[in-house]
C-alpha cells in the first residue's frame, strides 16, 4: 500500500508501507531506503 509521509517541515516521501511505530510515525520503503515520518491524512470525497 502506498503511503505519503512528511519528514521535517517541508519534505514529503511516498513509498510502500513497511510498518507503524508506537508514537504515530510510519515507515515507508523507497527502493533500498526506509524513511520514518508522520503520515499525511488521506482526503476522501464525500
Amino acid at each position: 500500500m502506498l503511503r505519503t509521509i512528511t519528514i521535517g517541515s517541508c519534505v514529503s516521501v511516498q513509498g510502500l508501507l513497511v510498518g507503524q511505530m508506537a508514537d504515530g510515525k510510519v515507515m515507508v520503503r523507497v527502493d533500498e531506503k526506509t524513511y520514518v515520518g508522520y503520515p499525511i491524512p488521506s482526503k476522501r470525497a464525500a
